[in-house]
C-alpha cells in the first residue's frame, strides 16, 4: 500500500476506528426498533427499503452508476451477487433477531471469531499460508468455541452461523468485480421488492409500526444508514489503511457488543467467561502475528529500497 500524507492516513484512522464502533453500537439501534413492536423480518424489511435508497445517493456521489449498469447487465456477477444477498441476509436477520432476544454475547463471540475463520478459509480455498502463530489462534478459538457451548449447554449456532455466513459473504465478495458501494446497492436492491412487499402487507393488515408513533417510525428510519453509513466509512479507511491496522480495528465492534450484552445482564458464567478469554487469547495472538508480518513487510521494503 503507498504511503499516505499524515492527514489523510489521521482521518482515514478515525474513519476507521468510527466504523466499527458504529457497527459495535448497531445493537442499541435495533433493541428500540424491537421494542417498537417491530420484529426481525419487519425490520430487516426497512433495512432493505431504506438501505437501497441510501446506497443509490452513495453510488451516485462516487459516480460508479456506470459500474451498477455493467454488473446489472451481467449475469454471471449477478448470480455471485444473489448468492452474497442471501447469505448477508442470513446474517443481518439472525443478528437483529439475537440482539433482540437476549443474545447479544453470543453476536459478539461470532464477530470475534470471524476474521480467525477468513484466515482458515483463506488457506482452504485460496491456498493462503497460515504461520504457526495463526494455527494456534485458531485452535484457542476452537477451544473458546467449545467451553462456550458447556457453558451454553448447547452449540453456539447463533455465533457459528453469524461467523461462518459473513466469512462466506467475504469469500463470495471476492469473486464480484464491484466496488463495495456498488455491490452493496444490488444486494439491497434485490431484497428490496421482497421487503417492500412484505412492509406493504403489514400495512394493509394494521400490523406495520412504521408512522405508528415518531419514536418507532424515527428508529425504522434508522436502519438506512446504520445499514450504509459504517460501509461508506469501511470502504474509504480500508483503502488508506495498512491491512495490520484495519485487523486491530476490526476486534472494536464485537468487544462494544460483548460491553453491551454484559450491561444488560445477559447471563455471563465464569465458564462464559473463561470462553471468552480463550476468544480474546486467540484473538491478541492474530494480532500480535499480523503485526510482526506487517512489520517484517516494511524491513524488507526497506531493505530493497535503501534509503532515501
Amino acid at each position: 500500500m503507498p504511503a499516505v500524507p499524515h492527514a489523510d492516513a489521521r482521518a482515514a484512522l478515525f474513519a476507521g476506528v468510527a466504523c466499527y464502533v458504529l457497527w459495535g453500537l448497531s445493537p442499541l439501534i435495533y433493541q428500540p426498533m424491537g421494542a417498537a413492536g417491530a420484529d426481525a423480518w419487519e425490520i430487516m424489511a426497512h433495512r432493505a427499503v431504506w438501505g437501497v435508497i441510501w446506497a443509490a445517493a452513495l453510488v451516485l456521489f462516487a459516480r460508479q452508476s456506470t459500474q451498477v449498469k455493467r454488473v446489472l447487465a451481467d449475469w454471471k456477477t449477478l448470480r455471485w451477487l444473489l448468492l452474497s444477498t442471501l447469505l448477508i441476509a442470513l446474517n443481518w436477520g439472525l443478528f437483529i433477531w439475537a440482539v433482540n432476544h437476549g443474545h447479544t454475547l453470543e453476536t459478539s463471540l461470532g464477530y470475534y471469531l470471524n476474521p480467525l475463520l477468513n484466515m482458515a478459509l483463506g488457506a482452504w480455498l485460496f491456498r493462503e499460508r497460515i504461520s504457526r502463530a495463526g494455527l494456534v489462534a485458531i485452535a484457542l478459538a476452537s477451544a473458546g468455541v467449545i467451553l462456550q457451548g458447556v457453558a451454553l449447554g448447547r452449540l453456539p449456532l447463533i455465533s457459528l452461523t453469524l461467523a461462518v455466513s459473513f466469512a462466506a459473504y467475504g469469500v463470495i465478495r471476492k469473486q464480484v468485480k464491484a466496488e463495495a458501494q456498488t455491490g452493496l446497492f444490488v444486494e439491497c436492491l434485490l431484497m428490496a421488492p421482497l421487503g417492500l412487499a412484505w412492509l406493504v402487507w403489514l400495512h394493509l393488515h394494521g400490523a406495520g409500526h412504521f408512522g405508528a408513533s415518531p419514536d418507532a417510525t424515527f428508529w425504522l428510519l434508522m436502519a438506512g444508514p446504520i445499514t450504509v453509513g459504517p460501509l461508506v466509512l469501511f470502504a474509504w479507511a480500508a483503502r488508506r489503511l495498512p491491512l495490520s491496522t484495519v485487523g486491530f480495528l476490526q476486534f472494536i465492534a464485537p468487544t462494544l457488543s460483548f460491553v453491551i450484552g454484559v450491561a444488560q445482564g445477559e447471563p455471563f458464567t465464569w465458564l462464559r467467561g473463561v470462553s471468552f478469554g480463550f476468544i480474546w487469547l486467540g484473538a491478541a495472538v492474530f494480532l500480535w502475528a499480523a503485526l510482526t508480518q506487517a512489520r517484517a513487510a516494511r524491513l524488507s521494503l526497506k531493505s530493497q529500497t535503501g534509503p532515501v
